[in-house]
């Protein structure tokens, strides 16, 4: 059974159909990696997948350990274990960055958060992340920098463990150093029980993964589908000689 399935998904903004048709399949333990032109609709992809309310699903069907998820609300997909590090994280003014994380943890598990053990393995990931203490009273993402941000996404998801983690553009912007910490943190989390879905345009994040499957979006299908090569050869010759053919 594979951890995400999605079958012949089409879904619409506003009226306009961005993804037609699209397959894609994720199993337990893997690392995917998601390519494609600007506009080709890898955000959307990830937002429907986590049920952002903008994107219409017209046809098609998301499966989630076997659940059919497709028009599940936001909030049972995250207790399901479905995670996403955004592109751009917002400020939130009044709720700290730990208070943030503890409620989380609560709120998907169901399970009350020991405030001792919790502090200290905050801590410790922090550390891990090369992140200052003090960001943990701070209010989430409220002065952060770029890269700031990018690691309180990484934090979150290291202290809530999900099952598949969506990283979305999550080294966009960032430093060769920054990229280095947060490729590393995203190595520590990811294990034989957990996936990875990654769209990125900067490959340094993955040279601490062993990648099993690359695609590429192109048209609202996955135009092509393959090892790890298929990224050189992107980066040597563009999108363009790629076509919508069925994923390969």
């Amino acid at each position: 059974m594979q951890l995400l399935e999605i079958k012949n998904l089409k879904v619409s903004v506003d009226d306009n159909v961005i993804l037609d048709g699209l397959n894609l399949s994720i199993g337990k333990g893997e690392v995917h990696v998601l390519l494609g032109p600007n506009g080709a609709g890898k955000s959307t992809l990830v937002n429907t997948i986590m049920g952002h309310p903008q994107y219409h699903v017209e046809s098609g069907s998301i499966y989630f350990e076997g659940k059919d998820i497709t028009h599940a609300p936001v909030n049972e997909r995250a207790k399901a274990g479905l995670f996403l590090s955004f592109q751009n994280p917002e400020e939130v003014p009044g709720i700290s960055l730990e208070s943030f994380i503890r409620t989380s943890r609560n709120t998907v598990t169901g399970q009350p958060v020991k405030l001792f053990a919790f502090k200290k393995e905050l801590r410790q990931k922090m550390d891990e992340l090369n992140m200052s203490e003090e960001y943990a009273s701070r209010y989430l993402n409220v002065g952060f920098s770029g890269g700031e941000k990018k690691k309180s996404e990484i934090l979150q998801m290291l202290m809530l463990n999900p099952k598949l983690a969506i990283l979305d553009e999550t080294d966009s912007g960032l430093d060769v150093d920054a990229v280095r910490i947060v490729s590393q943190g995203v190595e520590k989390y990811k294990n034989s029980d957990n996936s990875l879905l990654i769209i990125t345009h900067n490959t340094k994040i993955l040279e601490y993964l062993q990648v099993d499957a690359v695609h590429v979006l192109m048209d609202g299908k996955i135009a092509k589908t393959g090892d790890r090569t298929l990224i050189d050869q992107i980066n040597e010759s563009g999108f363009q000689h790629l076509s919508a053919a069925p994923a390969v």
